[in-house]
């Protein structure tokens, strides 16, 4: 494969390929909350709300969510170093766009598990390779400033998922319609084929010798760094998956689902303080260094979420007030993160210990998924309770971010 120039246009395509990208993919994300509760009510087929049992199947999807992420990040991500970062991204947007679209036909709680699993396989591998192919093409200068829109741009998804909320009543006899919205990335598969030209990197690392990812990604010096990247990774999605996203379902439950609004209107606050946060996480980074910035946001993470999940105990604008800031802090690392991966791994393995990293701290998530459901049967289907326990996760990140290397400064590895 001949080695190309990038243009200037060429980084606009490349670009906006990935921002369509990621905000589908918050898009699809945020979905998923609003329709959880009343989806799996109706496959409760109670009359009066089971909270257990909703409870109960969310940790569960959320956590077979989580994992098909984390096997889609190491499968994508491999193909991705192996045949390209531009012909992998397109079969995962499709991969998740269908799975997604299937929602749909759902009958069980079994069955809505093992659709979000498939759909998480492309998901997961979508967001390392975007991240891979836009760090490779742009210019150093302009790589802090990218990183806080890839966090960003995924919230504005999550932003629109709430849009769709207010504006469609989610209810029992409803949610199957809104899941087919998560189908239209499909679209963005053939933009992509056409359009987006390959990273040169890519193709000048492999133009030696065939990648060996896989191999090379289990030497002694990458294998620490992958640990490393997967720990903190695992703290930034344990605090998203084990504690934001439960949010609508504790507004949901404190008005006892008598204002379906309430679901819509803490995911559209919370994503608009995660916009916020995103660029934030990148710029304090870029401002202070990696290590410093990651350890100042988990003091955040952990002080705002054990007041917001101690004090509060309605619904209302202090339940909303908090739900933005939450949503400012705990999200900034989606800011700091995609600055950071990529300076930790050389390009012959970059999506590879990318998907790895990000995608095996979804696994981690996942467990945190899972105890969020068992906590809460613990305290009696207490959503604060619950959060409170779990926001000490964040300690482990103050501890574990020293362990990790610094990269300020410092040029992309080759």
């Amino acid at each position: 494969m001949a080695v190309l120039p990038i243009t200037s246009t060429h980084r606009r395509l490349i670009l906006l390929a990935a921002i369509l990208g990621w905000l589908f993919d918050g898009l699809e994300m945020g979905l998923f909350p609003l329709i959880a509760r009343p989806a799996l009510q109706q496959m409760h087929g109670a009359g009066v709300t089971d909270e257990a049992f909703v409870g109960h199947w969310m940790g569960i999807i959320t956590a077979l969510f989580l994992l098909g992420a984390a096997l889609g990040g190491l499968v994508f991500g491999w193909l991705g170093d192996k045949i390209g970062r531009v012909r992998a991204m397109s079969l995962s947007i499709l991969a998740y766009s269908l799975f997604t679209g299937l929602v749909y036909f759902a009958q069980t709680p079994a069955q809505l598990g093992e659709l979000r699993f498939l759909a998480a396989l492309g998901m997961g591998g979508e967001w390392s390779l975007c991240v891979a192919l836009v760090m490779e093409t742009w210019t150093e200068t302009g790589r802090p400033w990218l990183a806080g829109w890839i966090g960003a741009v995924g919230n504005c998804g999550f932003l629109l998922s709430a849009v769709v909320g207010l504006s469609f009543s989610i209810t029992r006899d409803s949610w199957r319609w809104v899941a087919l919205v998560g189908g239209a990335p499909a679209l963005l598969t053939f933009f992509i084929r056409m359009f987006v030209p390959e990273s040169p990197r890519w193709v000048e690392a492999t133009l030696t010798a065939p990648a060996k990812p896989l191999t090379e990604i289990c030497q002694p010096g990458i294998r620490r760094t992958t640990l490393i990247a997967t720990l903190l990774c695992g703290v930034t999605l344990i605090g998203t998956w084990g504690l934001v996203q439960w949010l609508p379902l504790w507004a949901d439950q404190l008005t006892h689902g008598s204002a379906p609004s309430a679901k819509a209107w803490t995911q559209a606050w919370s994503a608009l303080g995660a916009i916020s946060g995103c660029f934030l996480g990148a710029w304090l980074a870029n401002l202070w260094g990696r290590r410093l910035a990651y350890f100042l946001l988990c003091i955040a993470s952990l002080t705002v979420c054990l007041v917001f999940f101690a004090e509060m105990s309605s619904y209302g604008t202090t339940f909303l007030a908090f739900t933005y800031v939450n949503g400012l802090v705990t999200a900034s690392f989606y800011g700091l993160i995609p600055l950071y991966l990529p300076e930790l791994f050389p390009t012959r393995v970059r999506a590879t210990g990318q998907g790895i990293a990000y995608n095996a701290g979804r696994v981690l998530a996942a467990i945190g998924a899972l105890q969020m459901g068992a906590l809460m049967a613990y305290f009696g289907n207490s959503y604060a309770r619950a959060g409170e326990v779990l926001s000490l996760i964040y300690v482990v990140g103050l501890v574990v971010v020293w362990w990790a290397p610094e990269t300020k400064g410092q040029p992309l590895p080759d």
